[in-house]
């Protein structure tokens, strides 16, 4: 019933909404029901109990919360078809009660929300969690009434004419009169330069404006062509030749480095800051993660975040805890941390035994059996970083794939020949298996 009165949102892989366009989100509120108190008996408003609602610039978005809510689903109330906020009245009834919220919908002949409806029911916000309700409230009413959702565009800045004519000199100006002289010229003159300087700051504000609506344009053109740059890499994988996949990498590098629409900040999150941080960031890393091969440092990681989000930095501490929370969502990233210390993100997807096949393959060449490889080598088969590949190596070893040789030259790895050896006859050379094969590797004319 929900998804007949209310239009439905659609969500990412880590339960975040898709954004309309020049969307952005503005408060959280954790613990919501969305009813109606006093609905006529021809309406059936869906009673949405204990979900998360967030106020974005256009729209009320409910989202279900799936480990206690009754309802699922995530479904949107568009500020365009409010008609009236009405005012939150105080009393001692309302200090001992859930804050409440009432507001009023224009509706369709069908039942429909739409801002053109010619009926209306009251619905009601129920705050059942910690949020401060004056405070969404004054938010609410900003939104509104700002009626964002009825930019069709950036407003273009104003170029005007501003070149005057060159000033004659004397006490005679341009158009015949007398100049001022004196105190009140000097007067004249400084109000002049003090109005033709206003006027020029307001021009560059005016283009200053329209660059960043042309901007926020060009953020949202970007997001769309990295979503269609994602689905299009699953479906067509088996008809790109290298050309197109390089031509592809070489998109989604600059789209990385556009910028998030809507940064999550502590402002307009508030207590629910690092889980909807997490959720975002987990939404952010799958371009990385995809084209790094399924793992990133958790430093570039980093880097590439807060690049995206631009004035809105995060701290380290920040980043971590909104890693340490995937554990308790449904998101298909994990955060890892290597023996060494290193912390690394990577898909859930992402096998270490692949990995570990395509280093014997390496280590198991006639040329690595003498010298061994380090870990630059191992960079350039895996196609990750050097100080990743090491710890590829490092882990490597650990299961006793690998052997390591610490020299003045660096760390060298070797395959591991000892599990080749037989304990009751040592000085045993086999003819067959991996230590027959390093033999004649080292015995082989070079």
């Amino acid at each position: 019933m929900s998804g007949n009165f209310l239009p439905p949102v659609q969500l990412t892989a880590s339960g975040r909404p898709v954004l309309q366009r020049n969307e952005v989100e503005c408060f959280y509120l954790s613990s919501v029901d969305l009813i109606s108190e006093d609905e006529p008996t021809n309406i059936p408003f869906p009673n949405l109990k204990s979900g998360l609602l967030i106020l974005t610039s256009h729209r009320l978005l409910w989202i279900s919360d799936s480990s206690s809510s009754e309802s699922t689903g995530a479904f949107a109330v568009p500020l365009a078809a409010i008609s009236h906020i009405f005012s939150h009245k105080k009393s001692i009834k309302s200090m001992f009660a859930s804050p409440r919220i009432r507001f009023q919908l224009l509706l369709t002949p069908d039942g429909r929300v739409s801002g053109h409806g010619s009926r209306s029911v009251v619905a009601t916000i129920v705050l059942r969690g910690k949020g401060d309700c004056d405070a969404f409230l004054a938010k609410f009413w900003e939104n509104w009434r700002t009626r964002a959702w009825e930019d069709d565009g950036p407003v273009p800045g104003s170029s005007s004419n501003s070149g005057s004519a060159p000033a004659s000199s004397g006490i005679y100006s341009s158009d015949g009169t007398v100049r001022m002289v004196g105190v009140a010229g000097i007067l004249r003159k400084e109000q002049e330069m003090w109005e033709s300087t206003d006027k020029s700051l307001q021009d560059a504000f005016q283009d200053l404006n329209a660059l960043m609506s042309k901007a926020k344009e060009m953020v949202m053109l970007a997001e769309k062509m990295r979503q269609k740059l994602l689905s299009g890499s699953t479906s067509q994988t088996n008809a790109s030749n290298d050309e197109e996949m390089g031509t592809k990498e070489e998109m989604q590098d600059w789209l990385l480095s556009v910028g998030i629409i809507s940064p999550v900040t502590k402002e307009s999150a508030g207590a629910m800051y690092h889980q909807q941080l997490s959720r975002q960031l987990a939404d952010f890393v799958k371009v990385p993660l995809e084209r790094a091969g399924g793992i990133v440092n958790l430093i570039d990681i980093y880097c590439l975040f807060n690049r995206a989000r631009g004035t809105e930095l995060i701290s380290p501490d920040d980043l971590l805890q909104a890693c340490s929370l995937w554990e308790k969502f449904d998101v298909p990233v994990v955060l890892r941390k290597f023996d060494s210390g290193v912390m690394v993100i990577q898909n859930k997807s992402h096998s270490d035994e692949e990995v570990f096949t395509k280093i014997k393959v390496l280590v198991m060449k006639p040329d690595t059996l003498r010298a061994g490889i380090s870990a630059s080598d191992a960079a350039r088969t895996l196609g990750v970083a050097p100080a990743m590949a090491k710890e590829h190596l490092l882990s490597a070893e650990s299961k006793g794939l690998l052997c390591r040789d610490i020299s003045p030259d660096g760390f060298r790895f070797y395959i591991n020949l000892f599990t080749e050896i037989d304990r009751d006859d040592l000085h045993l050379v086999k003819d067959h298996g991996i230590y027959a094969t390093w033999v004649r590797a080292n015995h082989a004319p070079q």
